[in-house]
């Protein structure tokens, strides 16, 4: 009964946010609830969400303060040279841009964190994205699915929690794995190209004056002159761009911006490069590095306090955004963990394989982690899931070490789960609605991780 009312439960979420019928946070918060009644446990559900929060509450703690840090070097302009090396790339090609997003997504991804890549992703590519009137979806899909592949990098998360669920070196898990995940990569970056050429297509390419060129690496505004469309229409020329910017975004990347800090360039760099090997060597605790680095880097950057509580202010509306799904998917969480309900659809799912699929563990544990992922936090798939799995593994000869590199096939489709608090950083900053993103990227997502499979099967890996 607890398996069909969970699977029941996820399936109504889902459905009422991708319909639209339900705002994610309400869906988040209203359906558990009712369930948890269901359940016959309502009296329990103070003690269910208390212990989401409290489980929780480092999370969000660490991207509230994630979000002003990186907000506050973006605004001094640390990752402008970055942002002006791939929009040079992508000129005004929405091919190239699409690209580009899949190629800045996969770069930035490498200090581990799903809430930095995001920021610095839209920051940049956004107001492109906005100007040319391209899919806001597009760049959202793409960009959490570059992630998703780059996700395994053993400071990342799930293959940590692998290697500590079964107590095995990460590096046995991920090295191995490289050439699959590489494979990975280069699909989400085709798959970037083809839907590029998709925008291409029903947009034109952009001609811009030569004036216009070198401020159009940085932002496609502050021009005298608007650039022109060629193509993508039934006559041959589409219809001008606005002369001004539409004032939804464009700010972020000025290059003319008041918050610049050129002076500070390298302090900023130094201070970005020790938080980041402060979390990967795990000196502290992720929310008390973000937390000490928020505070320095205002402080530093803005000395007056008018100034700071600017900084705070125009960073507000994503850390509320972000901090009130955390708390929204903490009520959510706290439901299925509580009333048993993820221990029975974990159970049903793993006494439902086939005896006959016992020596091909290693292939089942990669297909059900891409849905088991989705539906489920990372820790309770690594630390729940993956060692009944493991030990089915080994009682048909199935060594851990391949089940456990099985287990992070399902990492691209995760990063757009509705129990990570990141993907709400995304598709907030971008202004896309969850619902839009889901139904686009899943499908895509979902294919991605499939790739890593067989690639995985075809190098021997697992």
């Amino acid at each position: 009964m607890l398996t069909i009312l969970g699977f029941t439960m996820i399936a109504t979420f889902l459905v009422l946010i991708m319909l639209k019928k339900m705002s994610p946070i309400a869906a988040l918060v209203l359906i558990p609830a009712l369930f948890c009644v269901f359940v016959g446990k309502g009296a329990h559900l103070g003690d269910y969400v208390i212990d989401g929060v409290t489980s929780l509450a480092p999370t969000a703690a660490m991207l509230m303060f994630a979000i002003v840090y990186f907000g506050v070097m973006i605004d001094v302009g640390l990752f402008d040279p970055v942002v002006r090396g791939i929009l040079r790339f992508c000129k005004a090609d929405p091919l190239r841009i699409v690209v580009g997003t899949a190629l800045l997504a996969a770069i930035v991804s490498l200090d581990g964190d799903g809430s930095t890549t995001f920021m610095i992703t839209v920051s940049a590519m956004y107001p492109l994205y906005k100007r040319l009137k391209m899919s806001l979806v597009v760049m959202t899909g793409v960009a959490a699915m570059a992630n998703g592949v780059m996700n395994t990098l053993p400071w990342g998360g799930p293959t940590a929690r692998a290697a500590t669920a079964l107590k095995l070196d990460a590096s046995d898990i991920f090295v191995p794995m490289i050439p699959a995940l590489a494979m990975g990569l280069l699909f989400v970056l085709a798959l970037a190209y083809v839907l590029g050429r998709r925008e291409r297509k029903r947009l034109g390419v952009l001609t811009l004056d030569e004036v216009l060129v070198e401020e159009s690496e940085t932002v496609l505004v502050g021009a005298g002159k608007a650039p022109s469309r060629t193509g993508g229409s039934a006559s041959g020329t589409g219809s001008d761009l606005p002369d001004e910017p539409d004032g939804d975004g464009f700010q972020g990347l000025d290059p003319h911006r008041e918050t610049l800090r050129p002076r500070l360039y390298w302090f900023n760099a130094a201070l970005t490069v020790t938080l980041l090997t402060a979390m990967i060597m795990e000196w502290l605790p992720i929310p008390v590095l973000f937390l000490l680095g928020a505070a320095l880097a205002l402080t530093v950057n803005f000395p007056q306090m008018p100034a700071q509580r600017a900084r705070i202010a125009a960073h507000a509306e994503n850390v509320l955004n972000v901090s009130g799904m955390v708390f929204a998917a903490a009520v959510f969480t706290g439901v299925l963990q509580g009333t048993g309900m993820v221990d029975h659809m974990a159970e049903w799912l793993v006494g439902n394989i086939p005896d006959g699929m016992g020596p091909h563990m290693a292939l089942v544990t990669g297909v059900l982690s891409i849905p088991l992922t989705y539906f489920m936090s990372n820790d309770g798939f690594y630390f729940g899931v993956l060692p009944v799995l493991a030990e089915a593994g080994q009682a048909h000869g199935v060594p851990a070490v391949e089940i456990a590199r099985a287990s992070i096939i399902g990492q691209p489709l995760h990063m757009s789960s509705p129990l990570v608090p990141a993907v709400y950083v995304l598709v907030g900053m971008a202004k896309v609605e969850f619902g839009d993103h889901t139904r686009f990227v899943v499908k895509w997502a979902a294919l991605t991780s499939l790739v890593v499979l067989g690639a995985g099967i075809l190098f021997g890996t697992m």
